[in-house]
């Protein structure tokens, strides 16, 4: 299997699994324990980010050399940034649009939000996170 193709199943599967967290942390937190979906959103990206974090200094990255607290605090830079995106989908759609369910609020904030900021996160993480020159291998150059 190729270097891309390796750290794109490995970015997918940890971006995969911290969504499921994200996801059902979301769902709880919104329906049975009834919060606003801000805070249910903001609450269940920690328990998203803190999966995604681990799956790729583990998993994808595993080979990169960062040390110290950057690469760490770098990476929860650019999730918040991604998460911004997520909680604007949700204001716009709840608050600007009127569209107040629980599956719109879903849809905007881990469809939509989700989608936006992945893109974001990728970027971010394979940029500014663990940047070519720590990598083993890397496709980017």
């Amino acid at each position: 299997m190729s270097v891309a193709r390796r750290e794109l199943l490995g970015f997918a599967t940890a971006g995969l699994l911290a969504y499921a967290a994200d996801l059902a942390v979301f769902g709880c937190l919104r329906g049975p324990a009834g919060l606003d979906p801000v805070t249910a959103k903001s609450v269940s990206f920690v328990a998203g980010c803190t999966v995604a974090y681990l799956g790729n200094a583990r998993g994808t990255y595993r080979l990169a050399r960062p040390g110290g607290p950057r690469p760490y605090a770098v990476f929860v830079a650019v999730n918040l940034a991604g998460a911004l995106v997520q909680l604007l989908c949700i204001v716009v759609s709840h608050y600007g649009l009127g569209l107040t369910s629980q599956c719109a609020d879903t849809v905007s904030g881990s469809g939509i939000g989700m989608a936006l900021a992945t893109v974001l996160r990728f970027w971010g993480t394979r940029t500014l996170v663990f940047p070519a020159e720590g990598r083993v291998g890397s496709w980017t150059g």
